[in-house]
């Protein structure tokens, strides 16, 4: 099922389709080659914005909670997914540790961590799930909608203290569904030959936007130049300030300044390609997966002439202080209904395994869709990506725009390798 557009895919998304189908075999060797080079993160998730003129990424995810919102079709490929990525860090895996999110007890994330379980099972593992000996101190079910139930254990360390695991069960492999925004718990540093997937560094409490959309920036160059387009039509420019106090009026000529900058240069390209919507920026922490923290800015006086008023929104929005990150605003023209769309891809490993369309009522075309109301339409990604129809006209074919989004967030993922590379505070272990 594919959402319609609000304004007909044309001109410079139809000359890119057009490009990346003619291109496959390179495109699918160009990959190849990069993961020769590259250990991509071991699960993923990239939240998209198709806006007819520019298909890019907006927000990368290496600690995804969703896979409860896949098609029960992709399953299979998820699992073969999940075999190829285990057995590359440990070939002889029995037992697999999952640490899901501290205080998770939303229905919605524990089905997720039943979809994983699900997964990681049919691969051969013993999967056990883990928390803190503070949040659980004893095994504990927890009852899902859907009549099942997952048991949460406490960890503990043992081989003095060498090691990570439950009572009676020590996992070869701990894998984090935790995006550490809390920060880094002290039982899970210092491990003795197992492996923590995701890295440590690659938690909310270290992360930056700003170091990914960097490395986004480089691979996008390189894969524009394989296929002769614009890197823009895949890339939202962006800009960083530093540590910001809009409550003490710190920082912000900075916002300004690079809200202005962006604007300009956006203003320079809607020109180019004859596109006549508003341009914007979205104003959001460089750090934290939360939701909030996102702004719409539609021009820098709503920054540089902030008034008590707007620094008090700001500061609902977790703004008020902090590094943040200025991104060019990427419209979303897909519908589902007369709701606005927007397109998420689920990979694990180098492989795309599934996607979701995420919903929402209540918000426009320039808004961030991840907020409380918003909604999940399946898709049954795993067919479509693979098999793109060369025949179909540009525009006509629901496999095509699939195998585009694939491609997009494949090319996140990659920079995502490249971003835990830059950022790895062992870096010989690459």
């Amino acid at each position: 099922m594919v959402p319609h557009l609000v304004t007909a895919l044309n001109g410079p998304l139809l000359d890119l389709e057009k490009k990346i189908l003619g291109a496959t075999p390179a495109i699918e060797r160009w990959f190849r080659l990069e993961w020769q080079e590259h250990t991509p993160p071991f699960y993923c998730s990239v939240d998209l914005r198709n806006a007819g003129f520019k298909l890019a990424p907006v927000e990368t995810n290496l600690f995804p909670g969703g896979f409860n919102n896949l098609a029960p079709e992709m399953l299979p490929l998820a699992i073969q997914a999940a075999m190829a990525a285990i057995e590359k860090y440990c070939p002889d895996a029995k037992n697999l540790l999952l640490v899901p999110e501290r205080d998770a007890r939303s229905p919605f994330y524990l089905q997720n961590i039943a979809r994983l379980t699900q997964i990681f099972r049919q691969t051969g593992l013993n999967i056990r799930l883990g928390a803190l000996p503070e949040d659980v101190r004893q095994p504990t079910d927890i009852e899902l909608p859907d009549g099942s139930s997952i048991t949460l254990e406490p960890m503990v360390r043992s081989q003095n203290g060498r090691r990570l695991g439950l009572k009676n069960f020590d996992p070869c492999t701990i894998l984090l569904n935790n995006s550490l925004a809390q920060g880094v718990p002290p039982i899970l540093e210092g491990l003795h030959e197992q492996n923590l997937l995701p890295p440590l560094h690659a938690g909310w409490s270290s992360r930056r936007k700003s170091n990914h959309f960097a490395a986004y920036d480089d691979v996008v160059k390189k894969f524009a130049k394989l296929i002769d387009v614009d890197p823009w039509m895949l890339n939202p420019y962006f800009g960083k300030c530093g540590e910001i106090n809009l409550g003490e009026r710190a920082g912000e000529d900075c916002l300004a300044a690079n809200v202005d900058t962006l604007l300009a240069k956006i203003r320079k390209k809607y020109k180019e390609y004859g596109i006549k919507e508003k341009p914007f920026v979205i104003v959001k922490s460089d750090t934290g997966a939360n939701a909030s923290g996102f702004m719409t800015v539609k021009d820098a006086s709503e920054v540089r002439d902030a008034n008590s008023r707007l620094r008090d929104k700001l500061a609902e929005q977790g703004l008020s202080a902090g590094d943040v990150i200025i991104q060019e605003g990427v419209h979303t023209f897909e519908h589902i209904g007369e709701a606005v769309a927007e397109p998420v891809v689920y990979m694990i490993d180098r492989y795309v395994v599934g996607g979701f369309y995420r919903v929402h009522e209540e918000r426009g075309v320039d808004e961030n869709l991840n907020a409380p109301g918003a909604h999940f339409v399946p898709l049954a990604f795993a067919q479509q990506h693979a098999l793109p129809d060369l025949q179909a006209k540009p525009g006509t074919a629901a496999p095509n725009r699939f195998y585009m989004y694939g491609v997009v967030a494949r090319l996140a993922l990659l920079a995502a390798s490249l971003e835990m590379e830059k950022t790895d505070p062992n870096p010989e272990v690459y």
